[in-house]
């Protein structure tokens, strides 16, 4: 019996994550295991340090990541079941797919790829990228297409992120270049492809409600809580570390208030607008990141948590509609007002941080752990000064450059496959709505002919034909 045509783009989701999951358990059968326990006393030692130093930081980033970021994703008042699972969905998917390639790339030796919590860490920075990318056509993507996105953006951004960091030596604890910078302008790049040069209007289902916000800005809450983990965890457990964390807590702490500041002023009433809250309060930790632990006084981490608000609420309320006007450039979440602005203002930072720390007598110099291959090489502290502030500060420079080049690039490439129409993407009266993926038992709060099931199948099936 042959196959509805409405119900093609439903089974695609399953069989693409089914023939996935299927490929990743024989992999790991044969080629992924544990390390073997140590008899010695010394190394059983290194092994519980590390433990105990990673896990309560791994245990923040994954509530920001769930339920955080999932939460900032609800604003769109019909599309929650969508943003709060596809965010879940995306992040095991795009981590498991992280964990098989930096496997091969970095610790397939002998056959085997030794797992450790250390490497799973790194895998989750990598899926940061997709779940952030994403925002930029939330409610317009098909679950496919979505998942066709994070196969292609993670080879991507491990090979960036291996020339950024391995190869330019740039400096970035907090992935402020390699993550938030790499994964706006991809998420840029695939909607500029993706819609091509096409005026999006305003949708009926896009405007938030008071629940909707509420939700969101609950979500921006648990985000500004946990982000210093997200910073200072791959700093050594020392004085950098403590350093980062300080400069993390007050540079949100700035945004949050500048925020408050921006937003009021520019509202002829004086009243908040929740989006600048949701976002701007947010933005220190984009820049603090590449920055958090370099030698700098309090009154600087004060200071760039302050201009990157300000960049960001700028951002929503002058520039965005500017880039729809002129561009044609489609941003659903507003992540280059959130990750892009402040990013390259972060990024600028690191610049006059490295010519300033080197005329610092002090010798405290930055130290972190490398984010690629998840081992323990670290960036050495003389490595400014064998290069000399000029140097470094240039190949902080080229990491920007290189991280947002290679992700437009690769974005706009990943945008134009996603427009094949096997992908199903919805079209636009189902836009922003959770009817076409999901029973929706209670219909009470969304009336109307654009909820019926039958409506849904009908315009996929149109979509594929």
């Amino acid at each position: 019996m042959a196959v509805p045509p409405s119900t093609r783009p439903h089974r695609l989701l399953p069989l693409f994550l089914g023939l996935f999951q299927g490929v990743l358990l024989l992999f790991f059968t044969h080629f992924v295991t544990y390390d073997e326990p140590s008899v010695q006393e010394e190394d059983t030692n290194l092994v519980a340090s590390q433990v105990y130093s990673i896990f309560p930081f791994f245990q923040d980033i994954q509530v920001m990541l769930v339920v955080g970021l999932g939460l900032l994703m609800t604003f769109l008042p019909r599309y929650g079941f969508s943003a709060l699972t596809h965010n879940f969905l995306l992040l095991n998917f795009s981590m498991q797919w992280a964990l098989v390639l930096q496997g091969l790339l970095h610790h397939f030796h002998h056959g085997q790829i030794h797992l450790d919590l250390h490497k799973v860490l790194i895998s989750e920075f990598a899926a940061v990228t997709v779940l952030i990318s994403v925002g930029a056509i939330l409610g317009r993507a098909s679950p496919c297409q979505l998942l066709v996105m994070a196969t292609c953006e993670i080879p991507v951004y491990l090979a960036s992120e291996w020339v950024i960091v391995t190869s330019l030596g740039v400096l970035d604890v907090g992935g402020t270049i390699t993550i938030h910078i790499f994964s706006c302008y991809f998420g840029l790049g695939v909607s500029k492809a993706l819609f091509r040069a096409t005026q999006q209007p305003l949708h009926p289902k896009e405007t938030p409600t008071p629940r909707s916000d509420l939700m969101s800005l609950v979500g921006t809450l648990i985000l500004w809580v946990f982000w210093p983990s997200f910073v200072a965890v791959l700093c050594q457990p020392s004085d950098a570390q403590h350093r980062a964390i300080l400069n993390t807590l007050l540079a949100m702490s700035a945004s949050a208030i500048t925020t408050v500041v921006a937003s009021s002023l520019l509202e002829r009433d004086g009243k908040l607008s929740p989006g600048h809250l949701q976002n701007g309060s947010l933005a220190g930790g984009v820049a603090i990141g590449v920055v958090a632990d370099m030698a700098m006084p309090p009154a600087a981490a004060l200071a760039l948590g302050s201009l990157s608000a300000t960049v960001c609420v700028l951002g929503f309320r002058f520039l965005t509609p500017l880039l729809g006007r002129k561009f044609r450039l489609h941003d659903q979440c507003g992540i280059h007002n959130l990750h892009g602005l402040p990013g390259i203002l972060g990024a600028a930072a690191s610049v006059v941080a490295v010519l300033v720390a080197s005329k610092d007598t002090s010798g405290s110099h930055p130290s972190q752990l490398s984010r690629v291959g998840g081992n323990a090489s670290m960036v050495m502290e003389g490595q400014v000064g064998a290069r000399g502030a000029g140097g470094q500060a240039l190949y902080q420079a080229a990491g920007l450059g290189v991280a947002v080049g290679a992700s437009l690039l690769a974005g706009l490439l990943t945008g134009t496959a996603l427009r094949l129409p096997c992908l199903a993407r919805p079209p636009e009266r189902l836009c922003f709505d959770d009817s076409p993926y999901f029973k929706i038992q209670d219909r009470a709060e969304s009336p109307g002919p654009d909820s019926d099931a039958e409506e849904g199948a009908v315009a996929l099936k149109e979509q594929v034909q």
